[in-house]
């Protein structure tokens, strides 16, 4: 497969960079104003268009959405008996935006009261009194909203294979980043806060959930360059030494999350293949050592124009058990079962306690796999040689564990 992300130059276009960062917290202080809180601050998120980036409908006066047009290069407003109004990006201040803004929304309907202060950023200025003169690189931008159309992409496609609550793929204006999180379901301890120029309450009630988290800067925030992350609250055990994919994603001790730069993805052969493998070994990674209940949250990979294989306790206990032998291959101190179906192979992990106690500590099954119950086999074919050989079991993975609460009837092997 051929790649088409584009190239990113951080240091080439980081005061351009810096600018569009903050027009877009002024037209996102603007959409907070008006929207109903929605949890994890999910509401006053951008989101990409073919064009560019939108606030989606803002509930003010007659109804207002704000888009960046990169490809016209201009703030595009329209309201919902409608009205259009807009305005050039071009290189100016801050405090001229929130004029242009501010003139828009009212062009509309709309009512141009809203906080003018940046947040997350550094020394914050408030916005009217921010005249130093900012410059606007139509190319990199450009380039820019290339890069997110692709990141979307890769972002929604990770997305379909989760079904337990997952918000969308949406850039905050806040921290400037493109981001998607998974949840456990658990609640979280309390967040100690401490973001700059965030009040304290916002960072908590935004991770008040366990997450598993992934997102995309353009730059800055400790790096200088465009780069993917990941990232769990609460941070499990093991985490930080988990194994990620692809080869160039790495732990940063500063950050204390994954990094994969930006380039390993665009020089890739498959740069949506790699940057997938990014985004599942790093929420594995945070599932299994966080003991998420991965049978129940997750299905496989949607396709277009194909029905997710229903799920439910009624079909999950009539669906036939696949057919085809499950192998196993024991050693003195681990072992596994595995099994292939259709060329893909599945797996579950096993160490060895002492002679009467084995302990299931992975299971993998791939996404092409999922809903047709190999995990459930695999486990069944531990309890059948359980009996048979007399050793109990503990399933410290998630999966496992799972299959357990599910199965009363094979819990007899249990320590």
């Amino acid at each position: 497969m051929s790649n088409h992300w584009p190239s990113l130059d951080y240091p080439g276009w980081r005061d351009t960079c810096s600018a569009l960062h903050l027009y877009l917290q002024v037209a996102g202080k603007y959409r907070l104003a008006h929207t109903p809180w929605v949890n994890h601050s999910w509401h006053a998120t951008f989101y990409v268009t073919p064009r560019g980036l939108t606030s989606s409908l803002i509930p003010d006066g007659p109804g207002v959405e704000i888009l960046f047009d990169f490809h016209d290069h201009q703030v595009v407003g329209t309201s919902g008996d409608g009205r259009t109004a807009s305005f050039p990006l071009l290189p100016m201040t801050v405090a001229e935006f929130h004029a242009g803004l501010s003139h828009l929304v009212a062009e509309l309907g709309g009512t141009p009261r809203f906080d003018g202060q940046p947040n997350e950023v550094p020394n914050p200025v408030p916005f009217i009194e921010d005249h130093r003169d900012r410059p606007y690189d139509r190319e990199a931008v450009r380039r820019f909203h290339q890069a997110l159309m692709a990141v979307d992409r890769v972002f929604k496609t990770f997305r379909t294979s989760f079904l337990g609550k997952c918000s969308p793929v949406h850039l905050f204006w806040g921290s400037f980043d493109m981001a998607v999180t998974r949840f456990s379901g658990r609640r979280a301890p309390l967040h100690g806060g401490g973001v700059p120029a965030l009040p304290d309450d916002v960072a908590q009630e935004a991770y008040d959930r366990e997450v598993s988290s992934a997102g995309f800067w353009p730059g800055g925030g400790g790096i200088d360059y465009p780069a993917f992350y990941a990232y769990a609250y609460p941070a499990p055990a093991g985490y930080r030494s988990a194994p990620m994919q692809p080869d160039a994603a790495f732990w940063h001790e500063g950050l204390s999350e994954f990094i994969l730069p930006y380039e390993a993805v665009q020089s890739a052969q498959d740069g949506d293949a790699a940057l997938l493998a990014f985004l599942k070994t790093t929420y594995e990674a945070a599932a299994d050592l966080g003991r998420w209940d991965r049978d129940m949250l997750e299905c496989g990979l949607g396709r277009p124009a194909t029905v997710r294989p229903p799920d439910s306790a009624s079909t999950a206990s009539t669906a036939p058990l696949p057919d085809g032998a499950v192998q196993r291959e024991d050693g003195p101190s681990k072992g596994r079962y595995y099994m292939v179906v259709d060329g893909i192979e599945a797996e579950m992990t096993y160490s060895r306690a002492s002679e009467t106690l084995v302990i299931i500590d992975h299971t993998d099954v791939p996404d092409a796999l999922r809903g047709r119950r190999i995990g459930e086999r695999l486990v069944r074919q531990a309890v059948d040689d359980a009996r048979r050989e007399v050793f109990a079991i503990i399933p410290l993975c998630p999966f496992a564990k799972a299959q357990f609460n599910r199965h009363p009837e094979l819990q007899d092997v249990l320590r």
